[in-house]
């Protein structure tokens, strides 16, 4: 919905774990690495240098959407400074999940842990190393030869060299007219006055630097990372809004103190909350006034956009946390200590549910009067400005305030 006032859409963060679904019509489209910016024709589409891509992935994405008549050609530009994600990594991030057992993180399994480990160890590959045919053959060799050793101390099966490099040689022949120095080109679209919207991928407590650490991504889900994983710089970035769901939902293991079987069998029941990426049941619980006003803070949030409201329709009373308790303890705020926080108990406040389908909406006044009287709290208790209310997937069902 934002891209339409949008000429350039940016992804900075993440790869191919995140898994964006956009409906259009009868047509649904799941969005992976391309922004979704990319479903509105005359818009550019970039992903930026702070994304960790598979380049097969990335690939099979671009084919996926051209058989549905979505133009990838010319409109879409691949930070040349990105790094590539590989067979090795998606093997490493299985294997340590098996060897945490019941202490594991709940990763997707996609390898983006282990290619920002190498990112930050300064060992990984760049997009620039994989249009450049005799240096990216060089560096895979070893790089395959090194994780070769790691897999069998696993008991995992070596990669073949040959394999990896056929693979990995073709995806990059493919996507060399789309690499590009990306920092430039968003430099000069701001210096022409263009509209640039960055989108974000995973939530706030996902983030490695702010989130509830073991149990979060390998990037910066927070504002702040849009201009590492882009090169803008922070004073040009003039409105953040924050997405999120009338209810609170958790994808994989870590603290969510709302967490409640009654909503998520509700929500799992209607065809809701499963994962776009691996199709697993999301967690779900109510919602957290506590986390989403904690979010606020760290983003710098101008407005919020709540979407998913219809999919309390028929719940009779509804619940929101807006404080934390341990014993005598309370915490208005979430804690770091991710044991202190598993044991917080919420204290909630309830609101009588509407009881009737929101989905014909089309305008704030018609919103039923309970309706309107919880989102408006929600925005009270977040500290931002309510400006945007989804009660369906379709753009006709999002509700501008």
């Amino acid at each position: 919905m934002l891209t339409a006032h949008a000429d350039v859409v940016v992804r900075t963060q993440g790869g191919n774990n995140a898994g964006h679904t956009v409906l259009l019509g009868s047509k649904k489209f799941v969005l992976h690495l391309i922004p979704s910016g990319i479903l509105r024709p005359g818009k550019v589409c970039v992903i930026g240098n702070g994304v960790v891509i598979d380049p097969i992935g990335l690939v099979d994405e671009m084919n996926s959407l051209a058989k549905l008549g979505v133009k990838t050609d010319g409109n879409v530009f691949i930070s040349e400074t990105a790094h590539l994600v590989f067979p090795y990594h998606r093997e490493l991030d299985a294997q340590r999940e098996i060897l945490k057992g019941k202490n594991k993180i709940g990763t997707t399994k996609r390898g983006i842990g282990p290619a920002y480990a190498d990112k930050a160890a300064r060992t990984g590959l760049r997009m620039i190393d994989l249009i450049n045919p005799l240096r990216f053959e060089q560096m895979l060799k070893a790089k395959i030869k090194e994780n070769n050793e790691v897999l069998k101390a696993f008991g995992a099966k070596p990669l073949s060299f040959s394999k990896v490099h056929a693979a990995y040689r073709a995806a990059g022949d493919q996507l060399k007219p789309f690499v590009a120095n990306t920092v430039v080109y968003l430099y000069e679209a701001m210096r022409k006055g263009k509209n640039i919207l960055f989108e974000g991928a995973q939530g706030t407590f996902l983030d490695i630097d702010h989130g509830t650490y073991p149990f979060v991504t390998s990037s910066n889900t927070t504002a702040g990372g849009a201009c590492t994983g882009s090169g803008i710089p922070p004073q040009r970035v003039d409105r953040v809004v924050g997405v999120m769901k009338a209810y609170t939902t958790r994808v994989g293991e870590g603290p969510l103190p709302t967490e409640n079987s009654e909503i998520a069998d509700l929500l799992h029941s209607m065809g809701r909350e499963f994962g776009a990426t691996t199709g697993r049941p999301r967690r779900c619980g109510w919602f957290d006034a506590v986390a989403t006003r904690h979010a606020a803070m760290l983003n710098g949030i101008d407005e919020i956009a709540v979407t998913n409201v219809d999919g309390l329709d028929t719940v009779d009373e509804i619940k929101v946390c807006v404080g934390y308790r341990v014993g005598s303890q309370k915490f208005d705020y979430v804690p770091n200590d991710i044991e202190l926080l598993a044991k917080c108990e919420p204290q909630y406040v309830s609101f009588p549910g509407w009881k009737q389908s929101i989905t014909g909406a089309r305008a704030w006044k018609e919103l039923p009067a309970r309706a309107r009287t919880y989102l408006k709290k929600l925005a009270e208790l977040t500290g931002a400005k309510l400006a945007v209310v989804s009660v369906g997937p379709s753009r006709d069902q999002t509700i501008i305030l």
